[in-house]
């Protein structure tokens, strides 16, 4: 135990009346909406790296978080690091968190020492686990923020680095298999490049594709259930990425065979990074049947960067949660808080509140999503819109060839006029749930 949360108690649902702030007021774990209760259907996680392992700095200033847990290069911190985080579980009632490996252990002054330290917190995780019934929802390798992953880890000119990037993905599947987690994601925060003058971009993209066969491959060996997951990213850290977005990673799966084998784990900024809304993301991530899970955050969009907000819009929520709900729900994965702290918000309790005003901002959007969905009205606007396309002439146009299609215009005397495609309407239509 720890007393960094001294004092707090565990976070009950008062209802939207109350007036206190250690309260929910929109998740109710309990309540039943088409079928499951919230719970089940958010399947909220605590995401390590930025509520426990970042200590508040920035690209101009340094540390501002002042935690009982560091440094954290001590191996006894780390674990006072997991009872914090554990305590904040529990209060949160979440029922799952999400690592990487350089969260939760120190680095150490070979691969080895890094491994078995990586060894010696997983046992103590799965005490913690034991304990209190929190699961692991994904855990993954950071192989982007050490300076050997400067030039990327898969994609690396240096086969060594390649080889180093195996060995981290191995120790941390293992790990992750160990503690039961649902999926294993990567992310390639360094799989790309800056400039075309030193880059072979076919040489690296092989690389790349080779790699995820064989993490694909090394799961099946060892008998691990979960999902494997890329979740794309584009221009921050690196000018050009390779998992640009989900169009992006959707081709580079088919082309190395992988399309049937591996999902997508989609974040809000980085979606709107590439330029798209996250629902965009979500319903292309659908249509092309490799929808995973969902890391949950905002972007300041005045900034232009990744700033990892805590989500505080409903309208933008629930357009997200409406095509997940379309995709059936989430299987193996669930809403991981991709977000941290203000760098000027310093204490226990704001942690503790970012993640009650989150959790209360995503029921919120589920319920209104669910909303819209059993109304049908917005189902039924869009099949209307697409109902010529369920005719016997339009499909047998799709089957036959170019002349055909070609020839219906003057056999029948085709003059098409356009129809409205009533985007203010179904916008105002959208806001009657919100």
């Amino acid at each position: 135990m720890t007393d960094f949360f001294q004092g707090i108690e565990p976070i009950r649902y008062e209802g939207p009346e109350t007036d206190n702030e250690f309260a929910f007021r929109h998740y109710n774990p309990d309540e039943v909406v088409m079928g499951k209760t919230l719970k089940e259907h958010l399947r909220f996680a605590v995401a390590y790296w930025h509520s426990f392992a970042w200590e508040g700095g920035d690209p101009f200033g340094g540390q501002t978080f002042l935690r009982p847990w560091h440094p954290q290069d001590d191996y006894a911190n780390a674990k006072v690091k997991a009872d914090a985080a554990f305590e904040m579980f529990e209060i949160l009632g979440v029922p799952y968190f999400c690592w990487h490996d350089a969260d939760v252990r120190p680095e150490g002054d070979s691969f080895a020492e890094s491994r078995k330290r990586l060894e010696e917190i997983t046992d103590y995780f799965g005490e913690k686990m034991e304990e209190t019934g929190v699961g692991l929802l994904w855990g993954t390798a950071n192989m982007f923020g050490h300076r050997r992953w400067m030039s990327g880890a898969a994609t690396n000119p240096d086969p060594d680095v390649f080889a180093y990037a195996a060995a981290s993905v191995k120790a941390c599947m293992d790990a992750t298999h160990k503690l039961g987690g649902q999926n294993y994601v990567l992310w390639g925060g360094r799989e790309g490049y800056e400039t075309l003058l030193n880059t072979d971009m076919g040489r690296e993209r092989e690389q790349a594709g080779r790699f995820l066969q064989m993490v694909v491959d090394y799961a099946k060996k060892i008998g691990f259930p979960g999902q494997i997951l890329i979740e794309p990213k584009p221009q921050e850290p690196t000018k050009h990425q390779y998992d640009f977005d989900v169009a992006t990673v959707y081709s580079f799966l088919k082309d190395f065979g992988l399309e049937t084998e591996v999902k997508v784990n989609i974040e809000q900024g980085h979606a709107i990074l590439a330029g798209h809304s996250f629902e965009h993301e979500i319903h292309l991530a659908r249509a092309l049947g490799i929808f995973g899970s969902i890391d949950m955050n905002r972007n300041d969009y005045q900034s232009g960067w990744d700033t990892d907000q805590f989500p505080n819009n409903v309208p933008e929520v629930a357009l997200a949660y409406y095509e997940i709900l379309k995709a059936g729900g989430f299987s193996s994965g669930g809403t991981n808080f991709d977000a941290k702290l203000r760098r000027q918000s310093l204490d226990a309790e704001d942690l503790i509140l970012a993640h009650v005003g989150g959790m209360d901002v995503c029921a919120q959007g589920l319920k209104a999503a669910a909303a819209m969905l059993e109304d049908g009205k917005l189902e039924e606007a869009r099949n209307d819109r697409y109902a010529g396309w369920e005719t016997g002439p339009a499909k047998e146009m799709l089957a036959g060839d170019l002349e055909s299609a070609a020839a219906r215009v003057e056999a029948e005397g085709l003059e098409p006029e356009p129809r409205s495609g009533r985007q203010e309407r179904l916008e105002n239509l959208v806001n009657r749930y919100l």
